[in-house]
């Protein structure tokens, strides 16, 4: 796994420079901090964003998207049915497979290497308080990234996330389910972009038992890593929301967060060790 200190490697650091901003912030200009977690279990995901919703409310903190990829996790919204899972306990043990009930919108969904997974922490006050046009937004980013490959992607109407059209029918490409708290967000998206789609054969995917999730991968029908796609869903997300993307490291994530709440330091800190050790 690639480090997640204050030094990236050269293959990170040439990432960075890809949606770095070429000119300088202005007074007027929203930011944003980017922060690429790596392989991250979900349980100390979680953990780190409710301390940075606590921080960004405190205002220790700008916006952020976090980004990183799961170990092989099924999550439940906080509507979700639980009939929807498939697997049995017994099952995803032998699969090695964790099942978290979560408090995000929607459904039913699963997570794994070669998965996008974008948590942003906004403050909707500074943006538009408007939770419809917030996943709108989400989804419009995710299109234009995926544009830049030569896919074009649809909404679905009553069916949050991003779906291409297939000769077997439409298929989903990318999952949302959001958080909101005083107007601040967490959780967000996950983008298949080289996942294993077998495991969602484990559940209801969504719990929609009529359509099927794809990859990126598989709409262009040739191996693509997520360090090719990451750029581009940060540019485009800076894009849609009207931000300069400012690539930080976890340490200076943690110690910004922890400048106004030492007790949330810790706990991030003890989550980004964590996620360091998967």
């Amino acid at each position: 796994m690639e480090s997640t200190g204050s030094t990236p490697c050269p293959k990170r650091a040439k990432e960075e420079r890809a949606f770095a901003p070429e000119a300088k912030v202005t007074l007027r200009e929203k930011t944003c901090w980017v922060v690429d977690l790596g392989l991250l279990p979900y349980g100390p995901a979680c953990e780190l964003q409710r301390r940075l919703v606590v921080a960004h409310k405190a205002g220790a903190i700008p916006d952020v998207l976090l980004l990183c990829e799961h170990p092989h996790v099924i999550t439940l919204g906080r509507n979700g049915q639980r009939q929807n899972l498939r697997a049995s306990k017994n099952l995803l043990v032998q699969m090695n497979v964790e099942f978290h009930p979560t408090d995000r919108g929607g459904d039913i969904t699963y997570h794994g290497p070669g998965q996008i997974v974008g948590y942003p922490i906004l403050d909707l006050a500074g943006h538009r308080r408007d939770v419809r046009w917030y996943v709108g937004q989400l989804e419009e980013a995710m299109m234009r990234a995926t544009a830049d490959f030569g896919v074009a992607t649809k909404r679905v109407e009553g069916q949050h996330g991003i779906w291409v059209d297939t000769p077997t029918g439409e298929e989903k490409l990318a999952a949302l389910g959001v958080h909101l708290s005083r107007w601040v967000t967490s959780h967000g998206f996950a983008y298949n972009v080289s996942t294993d789609l077998r495991f969602f054969d484990l559940i209801v995917p969504c719990g929609i038992v009529d359509k099927r999730p794809t990859s990126l991968e598989r709409v262009l029908a040739r191996a693509i890593s997520t360090a090719e796609v990451r750029p581009r869903l940060i540019a485009r997300f800076g894009e849609v929301f009207g931000c300069a993307m400012i690539p930080v490291t976890p340490r200076e994530l943690e110690v910004a967060a922890s400048s106004r709440d030492t007790a949330s330091g810790a706990l991030l800190e003890a989550g980004i060790a964590k996620g360091s050790e998967a």
